[in-house]
């Protein structure tokens, strides 16, 4: 028995690895070593290469209408230029699409006022290589004058136009038949959101385990019927696509389901409920070709960090030179009229909770820094008659451009709170520390919301850090134009300082 059991094992494992030879050229055998994950679109491929040149050539069929307006013969020099501009608007210019916001309502991005930044950085690109390479000797003044001004209103036009146009050929294709297993919260946010599209195609209903008596945000039209016939309903009705808005707690469940469409034709596409949970800058990402989830991200990844640094450089050197004169005038004044530093360096936590000593202007008479820092009041008496006016009209806080400039801070951004206030809040408030995933800010949105000054309450702070989070997950250029501007206003108006 023992010699016939160690035969079998033998001719076992000799199949295996016979087994295993045959397969290895495979590109994938089933094994999670040999699965990529890739982000794509469901878009025609026409429509993608529609959308991804039509900024460039934009570009350029401005430029040679410009300079065939001004009577430019087009030459070799001309065709390189031409060449050069669309390498560097296919860079920079965002593609056109239909963005939906939070309520389902659709709106085409890029937006004016990004438009119009892409294009800048285009023309200061341009206008750089343009004078290395001496193409400006080429093209009279007037003409490049008026491509640069005319190129911005025709991307706008174009965007449009080809998102309508997108939208025409969409529908030309044919009704799109598709079903939603899963009458769910995200299954019925996704019917309805995608009911409001142009040409939403032809929704037959949703599937579910559960019976139709529990479902009561189910029109009865829109019930197709139990899970256990979906397979032969999707062959019977020609469905072209079907969307998964089962849990993620029901696995096994989708596996099976997975298994029963494999002889269907149709497009399978997992649509988890990942809004139930608390989710700061979610987007999805592959590392190495695995599909990752951020559930709790910086928004100043990549290039979107890039621009933020970018611009707070330049709006620092801009306040160094333009506020230079006054600091110097605000800190001799500070010196003169009490006895202490001009400077009051402070703890604080920066970027990845990481310490740094962020600058303000002296205005009380003591520099708390240890372990219990006591909040400064309306009535204060650490305050000093100048430290009172500079808190009120925030120059106390001007020598925070050299924090930007140090790349600790930003101008916009949460506020930073003492190490002491820090390590007390964090204990009380639930996701606290998340505000520190960015850079602090001179000013912040909880800030231009009426959350200036004290917080004597943990509820008033925990109202500042729903803020700060609300920023994170909103974050865009214009938001922090929109900041500074309503900054400004508080700041002329004075309220809630001391």
């Amino acid at each position: 028995m023992g010699i016939e059991g160690s035969v079998s094992s033998g001719f076992a494992s000799a199949d295996v690895r016979r087994l295993a030879r045959r397969g290895s050229g495979l590109l994938s055998d089933g094994s999670i070593r040999h699965k990529a994950f890739r982000l794509g679109s469901t878009e025609p491929p026409l429509v993608t290469l529609l959308k991804e040149l039509q900024g460039p050539v934009v570009a350029v069929t401005t430029l040679a209408l410009c300079l065939t307006g001004y009577h430019v013969l087009l030459s070799l020099e001309c065709l390189a230029f031409a060449l050069i501009i669309f390498l560097v608007s296919n860079r920079v210019l965002s593609t056109p699409h239909t963005q939906t916001d939070p309520s389902g309502q659709p709106h085409i991005r890029p937006t004016p006022l990004r438009v119009l930044l892409e294009w800048s950085t285009v023309s200061a690109l341009l206008a750089f290589l343009a004078t290395a390479l001496k193409f400006t000797q080429l093209f009279p003044n007037r003409a490049l004058l008026t491509w640069f001004i005319v190129t911005p209103v025709a991307l706008l036009t174009s965007n449009y136009g080809t998102i309508h146009l997108t939208r025409w050929w969409n529908s030309r294709r044919g009704l799109h038949r598709h079903i939603i297993i899963g009458a769910t919260d995200i299954g019925i946010e996704l019917a309805k959101r995608v009911g409001q599209e142009s040409s939403p195609g032809n929704f037959l209903g949703f599937f579910d385990y559960r019976d139709r008596q529990r479902l009561p945000a189910v029109a009865p039209e829109q019930w197709a019927g139990a899970c256990n016939d979906v397979a032969d309903f999707v062959q019977r009705h020609a469905v072209d696509a079907i969307y998964i808005a089962l849990p993620i707690s029901t696995a096994p469940r989708i596996a099976e389901l997975l298994r029963e469409l494999r002889d269907t034709t149709a497009s399978i596409y997992f649509v988890p409920n990942l809004f139930a949970f608390d989710l700061v800058q979610p987007r999805c990402m592959e590392i190495h070709g695995i599909p990752a989830l951020a559930v709790c991200e910086t928004p100043h990844r990549g290039m979107s960090g890039l621009r933020k640094r970018a611009i707070d450089m330049v709006l620092a050197v801009m306040a160094l030179l333009l506020f230079g004169p006054l600091m110097l005038i605000v800190g001799a004044a500070v010196k003169w009229s009490s006895p202490g530093p001009v400077l009051f360096r402070q703890r604080r936590y920066g970027l990845n909770g990481e310490e740094i000593f962020v600058y303000k202007f002296r205005t009380m008479v003591v520099c708390e820094d240890g372990a219990i820092v006591t909040q400064a009041t309306r009535d204060d008496q650490r305050i000093t008659p100048l430290g009172r006016f500079m808190r009120r009209t925030s120059l106390d806080e001007l020598p925070q451009i050299l924090n930007v400039l140090e790349g600790k801070m930003s101008f916009v951004g949460p506020r930073p709170h003492a190490v002491a206030h820090n390590e007390q809040y964090r204990k009380l408030i639930s996701g606290y520390m998340i505000r520190h995933k960015v850079r602090p800010g001179i000013t912040g949105w909880a800030q231009v919301n009426g959350l200036r000054g004290e917080t004597d309450t943990v509820e008033k702070m925990r109202e500042r850090i729903q803020y700060d989070i609300d920023y994170m997950n909103n974050w865009s250029i214009l938001l922090d134009l929109k900041i500074l501007v309503r900054t400004i206003l508080v700041v002329l108006r004075g309220d809630r300082a001391y």
